[in-house]
């Protein structure tokens, strides 16, 4: 027997040993104890390519090196996606780590290689003129109901908050800032289309924040609250709630998961989501040039790593619009 062909079979001994452990004690089902063995196999051919005569000899390098060779390709094998090579880093570590249990090696040199993340997908963001469509189709059923749905609908985008954070709503919480940027006598005592409001959303863990909201959505909430909410409220008691349903009690989650997706088929714009109205208003706002930590703070965010992903659609619609327009794009 060649030394390479031992070797080979050194290894493959504890790769046996571990998936059977896998399968005795750990209860794996059949199709992933599959994909480990295939893995491993790689593994080991990787590693007896590299001259390494044992378990007890691989170090840290291997294990990075293996990795980045699933992700690089080979003659013999296509470039694994992250998903796929994060699952044999996975084998690999659970090897490694069996192994140092069961005494074969006394270190683990898989600890510290961790599994790629995968990608984030990225929101997705209705156009301008896709939003504009939904807002029109909100308020055309008419009447009580088409008041507060094109207020709800308006605010969910004017605002950017999460649907729990605007049903959650009372009265109060929408307050009006009078702060007119012209001259009256410039405005014919008509409100100024830049004058905003402002709305008071408690959100995740109970954290309060203010949001302003502009003219469209502050004149579709007062419409609401003048010429519907009183009649809707008459029905029921949901007390202070500013969205109320056609029993007159606060409008639910779901309620207002219904209202957008009815807005949704009137438009013809098939499925529409309450956090796709979240996805655009920030995408909206950083196509404009706003400060990713301003558009944190109106979304509520925690951390701006969170906020930074609408920074990648950005990106690719800065991209779109150089290859569409500049002459020497040429891609």
């Amino acid at each position: 027997m060649s030394s390479e062909a031992g070797t080979e079979g050194a290894l493959s001994a504890v790769v046996r040993r571990y998936l059977d452990h896998l399968t005795v004690e750990r209860g794996l089902a059949a199709n992933t104890l599959s994909s480990y063995r295939r893995d491993l196999d790689r593994y080991v051919a990787y590693l007896v390519d590299r001259g390494r005569g044992g378990i007890a000899e691989v170090g840290p390098g291997d294990v990075s090196g293996f990795l980045a060779a699933l992700r690089e390709g080979d003659p013999e094998n296509v470039p694994l996606a992250d998903v796929s090579a994060g699952r044999a880093v996975v084998a690999v570590r659970g090897l490694h780590a069996f192994a140092l249990r069961e005494g074969v090696t006394g270190a683990d040199p898989a600890r510290e290689v961790r599994p790629p993340a995968p990608p984030r997908p990225l929101p997705k963001a209705l156009s301008l003129e896709r939003v504009e469509a939904l807002l029109r189709a909100a308020g055309a059923s008419g009447g009580h109901r088409g008041l507060r749905d094109r207020a709800l609908v308006e605010l969910l985008y004017g605002s950017g908050a999460r649907i729990s954070e605007v049903v959650g709503l009372d009265v109060d919480d929408v307050e009006r800032l009078g702060a007119p940027t012209v001259a009256e006598d410039d405005t014919g005592g008509e409100d100024d289309p830049r004058e905003v409001g402002v709305v008071r959303f408690r959100g995740k863990g109970g954290k309060q924040r203010l949001v302003p909201i502009g003219s469209y959505a502050r004149r579709a909430i007062e419409a609401y609250l003048v010429r519907a909410r009183p009649a809707l409220a008459s029905s029921g008691r949901a007390g202070p709630a500013l969205f109320r349903n056609a029993r007159g009690g606060r409008l639910t989650r779901q309620g207002a998961w219904g209202v957008l997706r009815a807005a949704a088929d009137r438009a013809g714009l098939g499925e529409v989501s309450p956090h796709m109205l979240r996805h655009s208003f920030a995408t909206h706002l950083l196509d404009g040039g706003a400060d990713v930590r301003v558009v944190q703070e109106l979304l509520g965010h925690a951390s701006v790593t969170t906020t930074q992903v609408y920074t990648l659609v950005t990106a690719d619609r800065l991209r779109e619009v150089y290859a569409a327009s500049h002459p020497r794009a040429g891609w």
